[in-house]
């Protein structure tokens, strides 16, 4: 049986949870409303205590505890308009033993503003950042505003992958000696890893790992290390790509999308030496975050990929090769789903934009 549950203060509303396509789940569930009352959240990131770290777009950082909303000091100067503003949050894996974080946002840059990456460690008392230092800046900011990206991961290895959009700026996502469009990776210290596909090239980047992209906004690892993404098609073509090492993934060369004013992007769906995606939407769900989740507390989930829709309201569960949606997860709850996360005890924590609130879907 599957169950929602939606906790308001002390009382509970019982209802059914509402899947878009058929599934037969054995395992209870419940979903629950752990945050309510926020603006424009982007990301969140769930404590080992319990307590939520949630950005805000317009510059503001988070922590809820018990439903209870305290701002975190010394967050970064963020450049609020368009699409940009303070945008991820990433817990270090070795948190437990440094507080550090990772976060992302949009940096006055020459020329506008770009996607900045930083780190820094916050308070024992969780009332604020400290040693707030930038780890990587786009090479060049843009008027336009945009394509963000701006989901940061943190490999096992340490490095950091980042997703950075293409700016509203279609052929930069070609270019490699720009950062428009791409998946960088830096080490923990910002320097560049000697490994990355690029490094000693004349003319291109050395923090780029992959390219082609046109607005990845949600990002994960699988079991086995390996990094996906989802990304925002134009009028069609929404993405999940595996990411490759040195890969181009094609935009604004190959989409399975077509422009906003109906003509035809580029030069079709394939071209020899560009990526295919593991799986795209037509017509777009405008996919944000992407969570590869573990199994922990739901065993016949692991490896499956979920990913949030900000236009149809739902959370989409894809599986297998090649990658299929077998299942929505479709409630009142998951209005304009922007991000999704693990917990430590492995419940599924996300963030309702369209509710202005943060739920967890767990079994108790």
């Amino acid at each position: 049986m599957i169950r929602r549950v939606v906790k308001r203060a002390l009382a509970l509303s019982l209802g059914a949870m509402v899947f878009g396509a058929p599934y037969v789940f054995a395992q209870e569930m419940t979903i629950e409303q752990r945050v309510s009352g926020l603006d424009t959240p982007w990301a969140l990131a769930v404590l080992p205590r319990g307590d939520v770290l949630i950005t805000e777009r317009d510059g503001r950082l988070l922590r809820a505890r018990d439903g209870t909303l305290y701002e975190v000091a010394g967050a970064p100067q963020v450049v609020d308009a368009g699409q940009g503003g303070l945008l991820d949050i990433t817990l270090a894996r070795d948190f437990d033993t440094t507080r550090t974080v990772f976060l992302t946002y949009a940096k006055a840059l020459d020329g506008g503003a770009g996607t900045a990456l930083a780190a820094a460690e916050l308070s024992p008392d969780g009332s604020r950042l400290e040693n707030v230092r930038d780890l990587f800046s786009m090479s060049r900011g843009s008027s336009k505003g945009q394509h963000f990206g701006s989901r940061v991961v943190e490999a096992r290895d340490g490095t950091l992958f980042v997703t950075i959009g293409e700016r509203g700026d279609r052929p930069a996502a070609q270019d490699l000696g720009q950062h428009n469009g791409s998946v960088v990776r830096v080490n923990r210290d910002g320097s560049v890893p000697q490994d990355n596909p690029f490094v000693g090239r004349d003319g291109v980047l050395p923090e780029i790992w992959s390219y082609g992209h046109r607005n990845p906004q949600g990002a994960g690892l699988d079991p086995s290390g390996k990094l996906w993404v989802s990304e925002h098609g134009a009028r069609g073509g929404d993405e999940v790509n595996a990411v490759r090492k040195g890969a181009n993934y094609g935009w604004p060369v190959i989409s399975y999308g077509r422009h906003y004013s109906g003509a035809k992007i580029g030069e079709g769906t394939t071209k020899e030496g560009m990526e295919q995606p593991a799986y795209y939407w037509d017509p777009s769900i405008a996919p944000s975050g992407l969570l590869v989740y573990s199994g922990k507390m739901f065993p016949d989930w692991r490896g499956d990929i979920l990913v949030g829709s900000l236009k149809f309201n739902y959370i989409a569960r894809l599986k297998g090769a090649p990658l299929r949606e077998v299942a929505q997860i479709k409630t009142p709850e998951t209005a304009r789903v922007r991000d999704i996360v693990e917990a430590p005890d492995g419940a599924i924590w996300f963030i309702s934009v369209g509710n202005g609130a943060v739920y967890r879907i767990g079994t108790d």
